[in-house]
């Protein structure tokens, strides 16, 4: 077996995409562990299909060669992301594979945990596997980018989303602010919040909405992030929502400096609130590094973040925001409105905080 570079079929890429589809069906209920799809082929057809299950485990390699049984000796495996070659919770993912006879191996990307990194893939080649690597390599790493964050940078995946007018304004002067945006917007932000670990908000927007956070979609009811508060003063009060339901609805984590009120703390906690503790203080909210440190070392990759104009430009003006989802209504309000985003210290256009296109969209609006 080599390393040189493999030439891939047009099958090949279909059934990548196949695994690619399987993987995205359950990013945000995976955490810690990466959301990976398989497809076990033999002869044309699908003898199995697998994807990390709810809670990281069972991983998609045995829940697809289980599908297989006996018919995946001989066969084509497409993963979307290497296999893991160290016993954990479960045994690797690799002896699966090997001790499964599949002939070969297609990953889309390797895994760059220090405990994989490369090995699953040599100790399949070592066991006369053909193991064929980097078919849709970019949409590997996209799918899995908050897992790879976590293990490359320390830190979750961040998606800032912002909902607004057109002239970026999310309340009125008077702080009127329901609805901006209508239900089709409102509807695609509850599929974000499926679709992450976690949900993070200041806790200036807990005491001005005192909001649930969780996801409200038809048949996604169960799919709640865990609700993430930003509060360095311990202000939650035990009558919110987000405490109330803190052992019921979803997960509340509250992240705090670490000299906070421990008698508070306390009160919290015994509504199963977990707290967070980090160092420093800015602006009466936790540093963002460290908060998403703090984050990161409890497993969360993928984070979602709603709060207001403070808790946006924190995370902005910080440079840890790797996508933006931007929600636009056909509306003015005008220079006088709340705006989505505070002071960012630029005195010059060169100094202008730039986005890219995630999507090729075009908007278009016209005065009614």
């Amino acid at each position: 077996m080599t390393d040189a570079d493999p030439v891939f079929s047009l099958d090949d890429h279909g059934h990548m995409q196949a695994a690619l589809g399987l993987a995205r069906r359950n990013l945000g209920r995976v955490w810690p562990n990466p959301s990976v799809g398989c497809i076990v082929v033999k002869e044309g057809v699908v003898l199995g299909r697998g994807v990390t299950a709810p809670g990281g485990r069972p991983h998609g390699e045995p829940q697809a060669l289980a599908q297989a049984g006996g018919a995946a000796r001989g066969a084509t495996v497409y993963v979307s992301l290497e296999p893991c070659n160290h016993h954990g919770k479960t045994p690797p993912c690799s002896e699966a594979l090997i001790a499964a006879g599949v002939a070969r191996i297609v990953v889309a990307c390797e895994d760059p945990d220090p405990r994989v990194s490369g090995s699953g893939i040599r100790r399949l080649r070592e066991a006369s596997i053909q193991v064929d690597v980097g078919l849709c390599a970019e949409e590997a790493q996209e799918v899995n980018h908050g897992f790879i964050t976590r293990i490359m940078k320390g830190r979750p995946g961040v998606t800032l989303k912002l909902a607004t007018s057109l002239d970026a304004r999310v309340a009125t002067a008077a702080g009127h602010s329901q609805w901006i945006t209508g239900p089709e917007s409102r509807a695609r932000g509850h599929l974000l919040r499926a679709h992450h670990d976690a949900i993070l908000v200041g806790i200036g927007t807990v005491l001005a909405d005192d909001p649930e956070l969780t996801c409200r979609l038809p048949g996604l009811e169960a799919a709640n992030p865990v609700r993430i508060v930003l509060d360095s003063s311990l202000r939650l009060p035990v009558t919110a929502k987000l405490v109330q339901g803190a052992a019921s609805v979803a997960p509340t984590w509250v992240v705090t400096r670490a000299g906070a009120d421990a008698a508070k703390a306390a009160a919290l906690e015994a509504f199963g609130v977990r707290i967070l503790r980090v160092d420093g203080d800015v602006r009466g909210q936790p540093p963002v590094q460290a908060a998403l440190n703090a984050l990161a070392g409890q497993g969360i990759t993928r984070l979602l973040v709603e709060g207001g104009p403070t808790v946006a430009t924190a995370f902005l003006k910080s440079g840890l925001v790797d996508q933006v989802e931007w929600f636009r209504a056909p509306m003015l309000i005008g220079g006088d409105g709340l705006s989505a985003v505070a002071g960012l210290d630029t005195d010059l256009l060169s100094q202008a905080l730039r986005l890219s296109p995630a999507h090729d969209l075009v908007d278009s609006y016209r005065p009614r």
